[in-house]
């Protein structure tokens, strides 16, 4: 692992990387930007979406154990291929469905693939991150938006054809990622799998992710329903409350990067928790459609580089006393793994608790993670280990 980071083979590996994002931020923003026609087609109610998203949570943390599993006796790079093939086969099912049935098996295929996926693409994105040596997780994160916009983009193009077998061109997408040159570590340098790892510090910054995943769940999977049933957004525009989101997250994301090399993390995180806090507020009490899409947006800028710099964080307590490259891959890839259960954590407070909270009133739903948000605040110093160029890692 000696590669630099202007050469060719790290290049590809950090795109392969983000191909793995781009698929997953597809696939699944098409399913949620589609949840309004999945109600009316197998006439669920909002308890009834909610436990499905349960279902898919529990499968996903699943997955992500899983991942874990197989990439301590493989790769990483396994793991991301096996829960692509997964993903496409569970997609393919929820697509075709002739009976609700079948529909819920295959969201339940897909929930595992998303938990795979989920783990494993974060996997490559440390360990690349680590090559590189400066914070580059946000850009990853950037690709899952991209993946995300375009989803949101074809639901918007396509709003009158029904969540079915006309989607299936969207499989393109995953089955193409297999061929990607993700990471492999090579397996002649075999390392001890048992890990010394501070996991009370990461805790901390899995909390950070549950904040995060409460609030960006909550967005992408009830603000379409928000828009649809209580502010009574014009049909075909409901997805709106999930593109401009999107778009000022991947804008966010892209100069993550840079930000942070500028200013830190802690500052940044800062001023996201003061900043989402207050657009969540403006979507509460937004009188109209409209004004809840400005919140929306405005909550998307915001929140976008709390995850990306978790997982940053997270990896750089991991690795940063390993002796070699070897090691800090195998430990980066167990601490990734059960890292990314936070995630899931959160998607149940904002995906289930959000609907169960809001079940007669999403005012209500969306109230929760606009106080709960501003824990990001006091938490923002835990992410001092971040390393900036230039500038010793610790140092705020």
């Amino acid at each position: 692992m000696t590669l630099r980071a202007d050469s060719s083979p790290l290049l590809r590996a950090r795109l392969a990387a983000g191909t793995a994002f781009f698929v997953q931020g597809l696939l699944f923003i098409s399913l949620t930007t589609r949840l309004p026609q999945v109600q009316e087609k197998w006439s669920l109610d909002e308890l009834a979406v909610s436990g499905l998203l349960l279902m898919v949570v529990l499968l996903a943390g699943v997955g992500s154990v899983v991942a874990e599993v197989v990439a301590a006796r493989s790769s990483s790079a396994m793991v991301v291929r096996v829960g692509l093939v997964v993903a496409t086969v569970g997609f393919a099912a929820l697509l075709v469905a002739p009976a609700f049935g079948v529909f819920v098996a295959g969201l339940a295929t897909y929930g595992l693939a998303l938990g795979l996926v989920d783990a494993s693409s974060n996997m490559q994105a440390v360990t690349v991150e680590h090559l590189y040596r400066r914070p580059i997780l946000p850009s990853f994160h950037a690709f899952w938006t991209a993946g995300g916009i375009l989803g949101t983009l074809v639901t918007l193009a396509t709003s009158s054809v029904d969540l079915g077998p006309a989607l299936l061109p969207l499989l393109v997408f995953p089955v193409a990622a297999l061929a990607a040159p993700y990471v492999r570590r090579d397996r002649l340098a075999e390392t001890d799998a048992t890990v010394d790892v501070p996991w009370r510090r990461i805790a901390l910054l899995g909390v950070a992710m549950v904040l995060f995943y409460m609030v960006d769940t909550a967005a992408t999977t009830w603000g379409p329903v928000y828009l649809d049933g209580t502010l009574d957004a014009p049909t075909g525009l409901t997805a709106l409350a999930t593109l401009p989101y999107l778009v000022a997250t991947l804008l966010a994301r892209a100069v993550g990067d840079r930000l942070v090399d500028r200013h830190g993390a802690v500052w940044l995180l800062r001023i996201s928790g003061v900043v989402a806090a207050l657009s969540l507020a403006v979507i509460v009490f937004a009188p109209t459609w409209v004004v809840a899409v400005v919140g929306f947006t405005i909550l998307g800028g915001a929140v976008a580089t709390i995850a990306p710099l978790s997982f940053s964080a997270a990896g750089a307590i991991a690795g940063g006393d390993a002796d070699s490259a070897g090691e800090r891959i195998d430990k980066t890839d167990q601490v990734v793994a059960r890292f990314n259960q936070f995630n899931y954590v959160g998607a149940l407070l904002g995906a289930v608790l959000t609907g169960a909270v809001g079940s007669d009133n999403l005012r209500l739903g969306f109230a929760v993670p606009m106080v709960l948000i501003l824990g990001i605040i006091p938490l923002a110093t835990q992410f001092a280990i971040i390393r900036r160029r230039g500038v010793p890692a610790g140092s705020s």
